[in-house]
């Protein structure tokens, strides 16, 4: 299945039924009098987030997207069915925007969360509802008010635990198909990976989901490469891990480079815990292990870890580490979120 994380649709909720302009015709009753019965509602617009998608790819070849016309009254005062509604189904983590793909709508992160996009209009009344003293046989009836339409965009962004960031060739498919059941492409040239993967990582009997997204260059935040779009697939996640290719001249600057990336990005990754860690040690000797290690560590605000995937160095003691670290950002956001007490309120 392909993966598409963006998709603009366009949606229309269902006009509502005429009302009917009847007349009773009973032979036995002589003053018949208006029987014509109200027109029904339009369909709505729904959109509902649930399990088992993880790409958007549905809305690539349907972008419209309309609800049903409330049935029209009928004689006998009879009432109009009401038109069937449209339900927009999503993966668990899209982002509702408005045309300007900017302002956003709703924000689905649990599955069974659904949101009333649009509303189908209201039902004509038909020529009963019009009967007064003094109008006995009235001959008025309303038209079903016409539905609403938009176009919105949907934006797919992954939710995750842990998200792995890097250059190209950093080694991050590498690790997570070392570490998880997912089966990204590994290949020996830049930009292999050409859209996000998820993989869940299991260790000591805990379990979390690790997002991996392509690299990054130099300027992505300007277009650059395959540019920042995928960033978003990150922005949910608790932890960063920042994978540095230990076997390029320079472990320091490509470091730098990411990080003023995360920096022009903005949207809080700057702010994100991270762990940062120098791959492919399989690929050099002692000494030039130790001599990129220190180049990195001091630009790196906390030591950074040395692994190999291809050989698992290290790489039980990564996973422990980001086990750790999603634990402590669980109990920041849980003292965070927690209500402030009553200043005022004593307790013995």
């Amino acid at each position: 299945m392909k993966f598409l994380d963006q998709a603009k649709v366009f949606v229309r909720s269902g006009d509502g039924g005429g009302g009917s302009l009847s007349f009773r015709r009973e032979k036995s009753i002589q003053y018949g009098g208006p029987d014509g019965g109200d027109g029904g509602r339009g369909g709505d617009v729904w959109v509902e987030c649930v399990d088992g998608l993880n790409t958007l790819i549905d809305y690539r070849y349907q972008q419209h997207f309309k609800a049903k016309t409330g049935g029209h009254g009928m004689g006998k005062n009879r009432t109009g069915g009401k038109g069937d509604d449209i339900t927009l189904r999503v993966p668990i983590g899209t982002q509702i925007l408005e045309d300007d793909n900017e302002t956003v709508l709703a924000d689905l992160t649990a599955v069974g969360q659904k949101l009333l996009l649009l509303r189908g209009g209201n039902g004509g009344f038909g020529n009963a509802h019009f009967k007064t003293s003094v109008n006995q046989a009235p001959r008025r009836v309303n038209p079903g008010l016409d539905g609403l339409e938009r176009w919105i965009w949907l934006r797919l962004k992954l939710i995750a635990d842990a998200g792995l960031v890097g250059l190209p060739n950093a080694g991050k498919s590498t690790f997570l198909a070392a570490v998880s059941s997912a089966k990204p492409k590994i290949a020996d040239y830049p930009f292999t990976t050409l859209h996000p993967n998820l993989g869940v990582v299991g260790i000591d009997g805990r379990e979390f989901v690790m997002a991996d997204i392509p690299g990054l260059i130099e300027g992505a935040h300007e277009g650059a490469g395959i540019g920042d779009r995928f960033l978003g697939h990150v922005e949910r996640t608790r932890v960063l891990l920042h994978l540095v290719d230990g076997t390029q001249d320079d472990p320091a600057e490509a470091y730098r480079i990411i990080r003023g990336e995360l920096s022009a990005y903005g949207h809080g990754l700057a702010e994100k815990l991270e762990i940062v860690a120098m791959t492919k040690l399989d690929a050099m000797n002692e000494d030039v292990r130790t001599e990129k290690l220190a180049a990195l560590a001091a630009v790196t605000p906390t030591p950074p870890l040395a692994i190999s995937a291809a050989s698992g160095e290290n790489i039980q003691e990564t996973l422990r580490e980001i086990i750790r670290t999603v634990g402590h950002a669980d109990a920041a956001q849980a003292i965070a979120e927690e209500p402030a007490g009553d200043p005022e309120e004593w307790h013995p």
